[in-house]
């Protein structure tokens, strides 16, 4: 009989590279397989799932679901989204950083048979290199693709909770993008929080990348989530000329105030983008209809904080709506639009749908694709990462706030969403591609 082993592959791929774990060797009946995570910031992760083997000994976990554990479906990649958090970071500025993130796997049985192995999740792969950039007077990291250029570019943004996005960024750079994960708020040499922020700092940031990266037929893709998926519309609506596709996470299809990322004590209505110096209307500004409660709230019992019910109350207010809407209709490319029914944040599928709507009453000429996640909360994004932290503070105003959705279903969209983003660029770069005339090239 074979010894027992834990075989996994690949061992060592980027984060989104799905891999496929299979147990074999073992002794027919119950084996608990253990995974866990040593992460860069200080913080431990665990998970475990207890599977029932047949005379073969083997399990390949991509077929077979678990009898009992963290996860019942049959994924292998549940061994990191289902993880869970068993202490706290220690050095936080790492749980954003590239880091890579080593898996171990262990699996045993009352017979004492054994076996463990780890596999390496990757965040900057071969051949890709990072540069700082404070030029220009903007803020962020370049990653750029380890094949010969000239590539497309996309820039990356973080939202309420500021920072440089360089994990996704880096990821970007894997696929083929010159990715510059651009900070706003939150970064060395940036503003502490968010707040009358001028667009022209994201317009110079659009120019820096035209020129200097000098795009591949000059295809500049731009992406953000939450705070930073309601700024990629506006940015694509007010730039149209400079951006060839958009993809908002979780996005608004208004304009909110500073809400928990201002600074201590400031108005959550106060004006965030300003444009030549003027502050743009936000949604909660002079709305006799807004009612704050539910983002107000403070649970006795602890419990984390939804506050979407609150986003719901001033679009009840046509005229506040009217001078906060983002005109979706000026943007001049594909969008992409990723929602999750269950965002505890703020309602994303309710925004998104009105910004289909709008974009389809104006004819929009481009792509339209709404990737409506079922049960999805707000933290969509890269999969292959746990993704059990359904509540936690807000890194700015620090209230735990539940994003909503449950462990699997995040874990779900993450994925579909991921896959699907990089089809939507692949189909709006062709297009650029055949629309400067290099069609058959």
């Amino acid at each position: 009989m074979s010894q027992p082993n834990i075989e996994v592959t690949p061992v060592d791929a980027a984060v989104d590279v799905r891999r496929s774990v299979r147990l074999s060797g073992f002794t027919a009946g119950p084996v608990t397989l253990v995974a866990t995570l040593s992460h860069p910031d200080g913080s431990t992760w665990h998970s475990t799932a207890q599977f029932v083997l047949d005379e073969t000994g083997i399990v390949d976990l991509d077929i077979q679901a678990p009898q009992q554990g963290d996860w019942d479906t049959p994924d292998a990649m549940a061994t990191v989204w289902a993880m869970r958090r068993q202490s706290l970071p220690t050095e936080l500025e790492l749980s954003e950083e590239t880091n890579a993130l080593t898996i171990q796997l262990s699996a045993s049985n009352d017979r004492g048979e054994k076996a463990q192995t780890q596999f390496i999740q990757r965040f900057i792969v071969d051949g890709v290199t990072r540069r700082e950039i404070a030029e220009a007077q903007i803020v962020g990291t370049l990653f750029t693709p380890a094949t010969p250029g000239p590539h497309p570019a996309i820039i990356v943004m973080n939202g309420s909770g500021g920072g440089i996005p360089r994990q996704r960024a880096a990821l970007y750079a894997a696929r083929g993008y010159q990715a510059l994960a651009l900070g706003y708020f939150k970064a060395p040499g940036l503003p502490d929080t968010i707040g009358d922020m001028p667009l022209e700092y994201f317009e110079r940031a659009l120019d820096w990348v035209h020129r200097e990266l000098k795009p591949a037929d000059g295809f500049v893709a731009i992406t953000g989530q939450s705070r930073g998926g309601e700024l990629s519309l506006l940015l694509a609506s007010r730039f149209p000329e400079k951006i060839s596709a958009t993809i908002a996470y979780v996005p608004s299809s208004v304009i909110h105030g500073t809400l928990r990322a201002g600074f201590a004590g400031q108005a959550p209505d106060s004006s965030v983008w300003t444009w030549q110096g003027k502050p743009l209307p936000n949604v909660w500004q002079n709305n006799p209809d807004v009612d704050w409660s539910a983002f107000d709230q403070r649970p006795e019992d602890g419990r984390p904080v939804r506050q979407e019910p609150a986003f719901h109350t001033p679009m009840r207010n046509a005229a506040a709506v009217a001078a906060a809407r983002i005109p979706v209709e000026q943007i001049r490319g594909p969008v992409m639009l990723i929602s999750g029914t269950d965002d505890g944040f703020w309602p994303s599928s309710w925004y998104s749908e009105q910004i289909e709507q709008t974009l389809r009453e104006h004819q929009h000429a481009w792509p339209v694709e709404h990737v409506r996640c079922e049960g999805a909360g707000h933290a969509i994004g890269v999969p292959n990462l746990p993704a059990t932290l359904i509540a936690k503070p807000h890194p700015v105003g620090k209230v735990v706030l539940s994003g909503g959705g449950t462990a699997a279903a995040n874990a779900t969209a993450n994925r579909v969403s991921w896959a699907r983003v990089h089809e939507f660029l692949a189909q709006a770069r062709q297009a650029r591609h055949e629309a400067s005339g290099n069609k058959g090239q």
